[in-house]
This record gives structure tokens, C-alpha cells and sequence, in this order.
């Protein structure tokens, strides 16, 4: 009696060759490799700030409201504030807030997510719902209301603030990415083995969304970004130190614009839009380089 040839399960992704593969274009993508020689610099000014600008940014050093010059090169504040050594501490500040806020965003939106698109039913129904009424909620107007009434701001409590607040969009689109894969064969044969359902998530759906899950947190950050230099401008960010947003404000305070103090408020704004745009160009190049359909050989 011939035996009748079993029907091959669907093969497991080979994660290698996809990630030979998308480096392979990831190289060779112009929108990636111009956000990064915008960003990188920047991050390497933000982290090497103690040793480039000092630990003061705030310290009177100078002649009041001189033009840049060789010996400060964003010239100095009204008050004879470096204002290089001010903007280089605030894009510290600034990754940090984006780095915790988007982090924490994307924490909480993988955990809904993943939970309501593999678990379904009713697990998924009260997620949903959750996610709807945060998605509602006008996140800057409750932002301004707590902080306008917080006695003590921080940057690790801004970023918090700002995570807890900017996740429901992340969990709606991994929650719809997880519903796909989780009919997979090779995910129906490890629940078939009794394997856990956060092991299951963890070691079958996760890593196969891992470039949706990167591009999502690029995402978050710069709207981390955004949103920390928005209440900073308006005098709603971290009591003390310096940041872009807090920058800006005082620029305007003071009137640096009617005043011709250009240097004063181009500096800070420059750097959040670099900081945003880079980040908003690099994801179109990573959509550009895990997508096979968007890739140009």
C-alpha cells in the first residue's frame, strides 16, 4: 500500500535571509542614509554634551545678546547665556523624552496589541475598547492640564505623561499585523505543543514583525519629539535645565525676534525640525526597504 505524501506545513520565515536581505537594500536606500547623516551627528552632540558644553548650560558667560562669533558659535542669549552649550544640552533632553515617551508608547502598545490580536474574543473586545477611549481623549489638552498643575516637572515624568497618552494608534495597527499572523501554520503548530501564549507571541509573531515594530517606534519618538517641545514652548516642560522647546520659549519671551536675535530661536527650532524630519524620511526609506513591492534594485 503506497503512503500518501503528507502536505508540507507552511515554512517558517527565514529570519537570516531577511535580515541579509534588507540590509542589503537598507545600504543602498538614499531617503535611510540621508535621515541618518541628519541624525546621527546630532545624537553624538546629545550625547557628548557634559564634555562639549560643560555642565552649566544656564551660566552667565558672556556679553549679553552677541552675535555668533568664533568663541560662542550660536552667540549668546540676553542674558550672556551660550547658546550652543544650551542647545547642546537641550538635544540631550530632547532624545531622552523622545527615547522614554516613545519607548514607553510602544511598550504599552505591543502589549494591547499583541494581547487583543492573538487572544480575540473578549480579551480583544475589552482591549478595543480601551484603546478607543484613550484614542478619543485630547491627549495635549490633558498633557497641559497635568502639567500645568503638577508641582514637580521632570523630564522622566514628561515622558511618562507622554507615553501613557500616545500608544492607541500603535496598539490598533499591531493588533491588525498580529490578527494575520496568528493562522500561520507554524504558529497553529506551536500552540498545538502547548507552548505559552507570551511565548508564543514573543517567539513566533514578534520577531516576524520586528520592521513594523522598529518603524512604529520611530514613529512614537518623533511624536515624543513634538509633543515634549510643544509644552516646553508654551512653559510646560521640566523646571529646571534646558531643552529646544524651553529655548524657543524663552526666545519669545524675551522678544529675540523683534529684537533681530536671530541666533537666539533658529538654532532650537532647526534642531527639532532636523530631529523630526530625519526621523519621518528614515522611516519612509525602512517602509522602502521591508517592503519588496516600494524597493528600488
Amino acid at each position: 500500500m503506497t503512503a500518501v505524501p503528507a502536505v508540507p506545513a507552511e515554512p517558517r520565515p527565514n529570519r537570516d535571509t531577511g535580515r541579509r536581505e534588507g540590509l542589503y537594500f537598507a545600504m543602498r536606500n538614499g531617503k535611510l542614509l540621508a535621515g541618518l547623516v541628519v541624525l546621527v551627528p546630532l545624537l553624538v552632540l546629545a550625547v557628548a554634551a557634559p564634555v562639549i558644553a560643560g555642565g552649566d548650560p544656564n551660566a552667565y558667560v558672556s556679553t549679553p545678546a552677541s552675535p555668533p562669533s568664533a568663541e560662542h558659535w550660536f552667540g549668546t542669549t540676553m542674558f550672556g547665556q551660550d547658546i550652543f552649550a544650551q542647545f547642546v544640552h537641550g538635544l540631550s533632553v530632547t532624545f531622552q523624552v523622545g527615547a522614554l515617551g516613545g519607548g514607553l508608547a510602544a511598550v504599552i502598545g505591543m502589549a494591547i496589541g499583541f494581547t487583543a490580536g492573538y487572544r480575540g474574543g473578549l480579551v480583544d473586545e475589552v482591549l478595543n475598547m480601551l484603546t478607543n477611549i484613550v484614542l478619543v481623549l485630547p491627549a495635549l489638552a490633558v498633557l497641559l492640564i497635568v502639567n500645568a498643575y503638577l508641582g514637580v516637572r521632570s523630564v522622566g515624568v514628561q515622558a511618562l505623561f507622554i507615553g501613557l497618552t500616545s500608544w492607541p494608534w500603535a496598539a490598533r495597527a499591531i493588533r491588525a499585523q498580529t490578527f494575520s499572523l496568528r493562522s500561520r501554520d507554524f504558529v497553529d503548530l506551536a500552540r498545538l505543543s502547548g507552548v505559552r501564549t507570551w511565548k508564543i507571541i514573543a517567539r513566533e509573531i514578534a520577531p516576524n514583525m520586528s520592521s513594523y515594530l522598529f518603524m512604529t517606534f520611530i514613529l512614537l519618538f518623533g511624536g515624543s519629539v513634538l509633543i515634549a517641545a510643544s509644552l516646553d514652548f508654551i512653559g510646560l516642560g521640566p523646571s529646571e535645565g534646558v531643552s529646544l522647546g524651553l529655548m524657543l520659549n524663552n526666545a519669545a519671551r524675551w522678544s529675540a525676534l523683534h529684537l533681530g536675535m536671530w541666533w537666539w530661536f533658529v538654532p532650537p527650532g532647526a534642531g527639532i525640525t532636523a530631529i523630526v524630519g530625519a526621523l519621518y524620511v528614515m522611516n519612509v526609506g525602512l517602509d522602502e526597504v521591508f517592503n519588496p513591492k516600494l524597493r528600488e534594485l
